[in-house]
Parts: structure tokens; C-alpha cells; sequence
């Protein structure tokens, strides 16, 4: 019986401990993309805002499992390209990001207040990208099939749900052991290049009215809303850019704390539970 108990009692102890490790990361900021509508890897000139919340799990006092959901807004406008402004073309879209990585800080933060830290992992992330036409009304661009897709030269509809690679890296300004002040940028390099339904090339204007519509033609090339004598290009003309896919990325402050605070006096912060290593 004695021994139970003391399983018991070392069993919470390690949930404690457990629980210690676990923490709370809030973030804000802003997003952006860099794609065929925005070739600027870092701007800010067509930035949206960018919320997100995580969980940090501190395996060492350097090594962190985290994972973490960000919500963001992307976009993009011909209108702001000295090279592709003919074209006319632009879109907007939400981005919810679920992240799942480990981050290591270069230095231990119970030893040094500001301390450099990089990650990297694996994202999923769902986008749906839209426009407004020419009457100002909102308008999503994946049904509309805008390059053919669904009948032009065997390309598939986008799914509106794909992978990432996260990447990048930040600081942190320790305020105590158990709340520290984040400044992070986080690349995502994506497995798709229909962020911004913009992709390879034109499909004929004819085949694509017959097949998807009056809307479809309309927003595929917009050059002619300029009132600048711009056509609907011939079959085949670059749209796009295939072998690039496209980019996004947050960047802003965030906290984090611990969901439990450590035990004041254990090394390191670490509670001491005393509990032989073997019981029986």
C-alpha cells in the first residue's frame, strides 16, 4: 500500500511537472504572399492583419515541440506592377494556417533574457481566393475555372486546402521564467501556385465562354477595364508563372506564458518531486 501511494504521489508530481513545461503563445501581426500578382518577397505594401494562439512544449530548456493556428489575410493587385499591370488582375483571401514544428533557441533563456530562436515543421492551411468585378460585387475565383480548369488541356480545380513548409525564426525577451516577448517571422512555402488563381496560361476564350461561363472569360484577363485597347490574349499566352509556387508569410509580436508557473527554488525553475526511481 505504501508503495501505491508513492506511485500515486510521484505519478501527479510528473503531470505537474508535465504541466509546467506547457506553454500558452498569442500572436499578432500581419500577413502577406509573393506570388504571380506580387513578386516582392518582404513588403508591406499589400499587407493584411494576422491573428494566431499556439502551444509551446519545452522538451529542453532550448528544444520546443509547438504547434499553433493562424489566421491571416493575403493579396495581390496588377494595379501596383510596373510589369503585369495590363492584365488588370487582383485578389484577396483569408488564410487559416494549422502549424505543427519544433523551435530551438540558440541560448539557454533562463540564462540570457534576449534570445535568438529558429523553427520549422509542416503546415496545412485552407485558402479561397476571390476578387471584385467590374460592379464592385465579390466574386471566388476557384469555381470559375478562370485558366481552364475542369476541361482546358487536362488541368484539374485547385483544392482549396494544401501543405506548407514552414520556416523562420525570431527573439525572445524573457520577462520572468515563466512569460516571455516574441518577435517572430514565419515563412510558408506552398505546395500549390493557385494562392492568388493565377498559375500558367490562358486557355482559349472561345472554349472557356462554352465551358465556364461569360463571368469566367470576364475575370481570367481584365485588361480591357482599363479603357487602354487591351484584348482577351490569344490561346496559350503566359499567364503565369507554373515553376514558382507561391509564398506566404507572418510576421509580428507575440507572448507566451507558462500554463503552469514553475516552483520557486527547484534549479532551472524545475520542481524537485523527491520520488525514488524505483518503487517496488
Amino acid at each position: 500500500m505504501k508503495s501505491f501511494i508513492v506511485s500515486c504521489v510521484c505519478i501527479l508530481s510528473f503531470s505537474i511537472v508535465g504541466a509546467q513545461n506547457l506553454h500558452v503563445t498569442l500572436f499578432g501581426g500581419i500577413s502577406n504572399y509573393q506570388g504571380d500578382l506580387q513578386s516582392k518577397r518582404f513588403t508591406f505594401q499589400q499587407a493584411g492583419p494576422a491573428v494566431g494562439a499556439g502551444l509551446l512544449y519545452e522538451f529542453t530548456p532550448k528544444l520546443y515541440g509547438r504547434a499553433n493556428v493562424t489566421f491571416g489575410k493575403v493579396q495581390g493587385n496588377d494595379k501596383l506592377s510596373n510589369t503585369y499591370a495590363f492584365r488588370n488582375l487582383s485578389f484577396s483571401s483569408s488564410i487559416t494556417d494549422v502549424h505543427l514544428g519544433l523551435e530551438y533557441d540558440l541560448f539557454n533563456s533562463y540564462e540570457h533574457s534576449l534570445v535568438p530562436f529558429i523553427f520549422g515543421g509542416v503546415s496545412v492551411f485552407h485558402f479561397n481566393p476571390s476578387t471584385l468585378d467590374s460592379s464592385g460585387r465579390k466574386v471566388f475565383l476557384q469555381p470559375l475555372g478562370t485558366e481552364g480548369q475542369g476541361f482546358y488541356q487536362g488541368r484539374e480545380k485547385y483544392n482549396l486546402t494544401s501543405f506548407a513548409i514552414p520556416f523562420g525564426g525570431g527573439l525572445k525577451l524573457s520577462l520572468s521564467e515563466n512569460i516571455k516577448v516574441r518577435f517572430e517571422l514565419g515563412l510558408r512555402k506552398t505546395m500549390t501556385d493557385y494562392l492568388d488563381d493565377v498559375s500558367s496560361t490562358y486557355a482559349d476564350q472561345n472554349e472557356l465562354l462554352l465551358n465556364n461561363g461569360q463571368q469566367a472569360v470576364d475575370i481570367a484577363f481584365r485588361g480591357d477595364e482599363n479603357k487602354s485597347g487591351e484584348v482577351y490574349p490569344v490561346a496559350n499566352t503566359i499567364r503565369g508563372n507554373p515553376a514558382s509556387k507561391d509564398w506566404y508569410y507572418f510576421t509580428g509580436l507575440g507572448i507566451s506564458f507558462r500554463l503552469k508557473p514553475k516552483f520557486e527554488g527547484a534549479p532551472g525553475g524545475r520542481q524537485k518531486t523527491g520520488c525514488p526511481t524505483n518503487v517496488y
